[in-house]
């Protein structure tokens, strides 16, 4: 429906047609069509369902009314318009039911508008015209010409780093901030936070798209990605636990690409085993976040990670975040911690869990929540630093190896002289 808009397909389509269940509709409808100059014939008799059926077997006009009045269930039969209908088609929708979460809802499966019976003429008029300059004017659904597309991995060293929060961050700032067009990928197919963090019900789109991935196109897109605000759409999943991931990856492959033609950035919230399964989710990252803690296992997968994008992703500009940070109790120094992982912290988020709560009674985004908070600061410069990425500028993150390289490491004396440290005091005091 409002798919990206596709150049040329319109020249055998009909302006308009529509599909209205009751006489009364109709009558308001018909003249408010010819003045538009548009035939009246095309006003049918029946509602969505028989939209659906018609357009089975011819195109889709360029503006379609449909009547959900007689409709059961109209979120899943829009679902099945979708289907049928071609990219670019402006739809308007009337019905009966007087209901804001529906308009919501509606809006956010691709319909233009959503008009209340009785209808007026005065009512019908304003909504024709207006999706008459929609689809006379896509300029929305134009790929930027101007704007190269920024795609941004978060990858966290360890369960519980704060990799989603930050990668549901970015996303918001992204949207919100800089009115980008973005698009956040959730690939935690069965305990994935994303919508929950954005206050979203996660839907079925990724579990979709994995089992049908040659369905996946802009109208697909369109369907299935939840509407966070004005700007952001999350693609997310909530699958059974009894439901294993069968997939070779060529549905994230297929999404990242239309997700380069509809959005100007991406970001993918990437569990560590997915990396590990499918490799070819970087192919077209620009930049992926390393999100680590100040701990002895966090900097060990730390390296591995860092090395394996050395090795198999060197297209990528690497960042490295340390999250949850505080003072004076970290297992592993600042110091020490770059001299394992052979380069500098780019960018360090203090450790608030005040902030946390607060995100999470409000249903919003840490960084939307905390704005004036240490940690959402930090996440908006990182925020920053990635569009720069995406403008050419290249972070240095690299620093010169030194005598404490990991291999010179000795991990184990490193933990048991933390812990003779904390038992110490205890001697002390006997």
């Amino acid at each position: 429906m409002n798919a990206p808009w596709k150049p040329g397909v319109q020249g055998n389509r009909d302006p308009f047609a529509a599909f209205i269940c009751d006489d009364a509709a109709l009558d308001v409808l018909r003249p408010v069509v010819i003045e538009m100059g548009w035939q009246p014939e095309k006003c049918n008799k029946g509602g969505l369902r028989n939209a659906v059926q018609s357009l089975s077997i011819s195109a889709s006009p360029n503006i379609l009314m449909v009547d959900l009045s007689e409709s059961g269930d109209p979120l899943n039969d829009i679902n099945a318009l979708a289907e049928v209908c071609e990219p670019g088609t402006v739809v308007v929708a009337i019905g009966q039911v007087n209901d804001v979460r529906l308009y919501r809802d509606l809006v956010a499966s691709g319909i233009h508008d959503y008009l209340l019976k009785p209808l007026s003429p005065g009512q019908v008029r304003d909504a024709l015209a207006n999706a008459q300059a929609v689809f006379a004017n896509p300029k929305a659904h134009e790929p930027s010409v101007t704007k190269k597309h920024i795609s941004t991995a978060v990858i966290g060293t360890r369960g519980g780093v704060g990799a989603s929060t930050i990668a549901t961050s970015l996303a918001w700032l992204f949207s919100a901030d800089e009115k980008s067009p973005t698009a956040l990928l959730d690939l935690d197919v069965h305990f994935g936070t994303g919508a929950l963090a954005l206050d979203l019900e996660p839907g079925r789109g990724l579990t979709d798209a994995i089992e049908n991935p040659g369905r996946i196109d802009g109208l697909f897109i369109e369907r299935a990605m939840i509407r966070a605000n004005d700007h952001l759409a999350i693609l997310s999943a909530e699958a059974p636990m009894n439901s294993p991931l069968m997939t070779d990856g060529a549905a994230f492959v297929q999404l990242e690409e239309e997700f380069r033609q509809a959005f100007e950035m991406t970001v993918i919230d990437l569990p560590r085993n997915m990396l590990i399964n499918f490799p070819n989710l970087l192919s077209d990252v620009n930049v992926v976040l390393v999100v680590v803690e100040m701990t002895l296992a966090s900097a060990r997968d730390a390296i591995r990670i860092l090395s394996w994008l050395k090795s198999n992703a060197a297209h990528v500009q690497p960042l490295v975040v340390a999250n949850k940070v505080q003072a004076g109790v970290a297992e592993i120094s600042k110091a020490d911690f770059e001299a394992s992982i052979e380069r500098k912290i780019n960018f360090t988020i203090p450790y608030d869990v005040k902030a946390a709560t607060n995100a999470a009674k409000l249903g919003q985004t840490f960084a939307d929540a905390n704005r004036s908070a240490k940690a959402g600061v930090a996440i908006r410069d990182i925020a920053k630093s990635i569009m720069n990425v995406g403008e050419g500028e290249v972070i240095d993150g690299a620093i010169k190896p030194k005598s404490s390289l990991l291999g010179k490491f000795d991990l184990k004396s490193m933990l048991s002289g933390s812990k003779k440290a904390k038992e110490a005091p205890a001697s002390a005091q006997a």
